[in-house]
């Protein structure tokens, strides 16, 4: 797929995977260590439970923490897909690498790992980002 960029300058943008380990540990893991430990501790030499509440309460915060980026993530991708519904009917201007000005109706936008993709009428495709007028038809 050709793609116009609107701006002379080359950006990479770089996408991060989250892969969920098999030996995460979450509440109900924590839970049955910490009971099982508790049934088999030396009654001679009882373990720390201040220790273990505040590693409790470590991993409480850390899983707040991901579900927080979680919805985030959602949010943006809602935020991005509204975006590009904003531009559809929509004139764009851009100027290439080379110097040379496009303008186009935007008939629809793609949103992928890269960023959004605008096609316009006349098949040009356009990455939406710096350098992009818009204006109404």
């Amino acid at each position: 797929m050709n793609v116009t960029s609107a701006t002379d300058t080359t950006s990479k943008s770089s996408s991060s995977t989250t892969t969920t380990s098999s030996n995460s540990v979450d509440y109900n893991t924590f839970l049955q260590l910490l009971v099982a430990e508790m049934k088999n501790q030396d009654p001679t030499n009882p373990m720390d439970t201040a220790q273990y509440m505040s590693q409790f309460a470590q991993l409480s915060t850390v899983e707040q923490a991901m579900q927080t980026n979680s919805k985030l993530d959602a949010l943006l991708s809602s935020q991005s897909l509204s975006q590009a519904n904003g531009l559809i009917g929509k004139t764009v201007s851009f100027t290439d690498s080379t110097g040379a000005s496009f303008s186009g109706k935007v008939i629809s936008v793609s949103i992928n790992s890269d960023g959004s993709i605008a096609t316009l009428e006349n098949g040009t495709k356009v990455a939406v980002g710096p350098g992009l007028t818009i204006s109404q038809s």
